[in-house]
C-alpha cells in the first residue's frame, strides 16, 4: 500500500493546506465535497498542487510534520518545481485508488 504525502491550495500562491493519506484520490475528492466543516472548507483549499508517494506511513508523516515546519516560500517552490502552473492535479487521479 503506498501512502502520500499531498499539498492542496486554494489558488496560485492561496491558501495551502498539508496532508497524508492512503488513498489519495478519494482523500481529495473528500476535501472538494466540503461535506464537513473544516479548515479546507472554510478556505476553499480544494486544488491538489503537489504530492509525493512513500511506502511506508511512518516516512509519510514525517515528511508531512517536516513540511507542516518548512517556510512558505520553500513550500511554493516545492510546489512550483513539480507543478509550475498550479494546476489542480486532481484530474491525474482519475480512477486511480494507490
Amino acid at each position: 500500500m503506498a501512502y502520500h504525502v499531498y499539498m492542496l491550495a486554494s489558488r496560485l500562491h492561496g491558501t495551502l493546506y498539508i496532508g497524508v493519506t492512503n488513498n489519495l484520490a478519494r482523500r481529495v475528492h473528500e476535501h472538494r465535497s466540503r461535506h464537513s466543516p473544516s479548515f479546507t472548507a472554510t478556505y476553499g483549499v480544494t486544488r491538489l498542487v503537489w504530492y509525493e508517494s512513500y511506502d511506508r506511513i511512518i516516512e509519510a508523516i514525517e515528511r508531512e510534520k517536516a513540511l507542516k515546519k518548512w517556510r512558505r516560500d520553500w513550500k511554493i517552490r516545492l510546489i512550483e518545481e513539480m507543478n509550475p502552473d498550479w494546476s489542480d492535479l486532481y484530474g491525474t487521479l482519475a480512477g486511480w485508488t494507490g
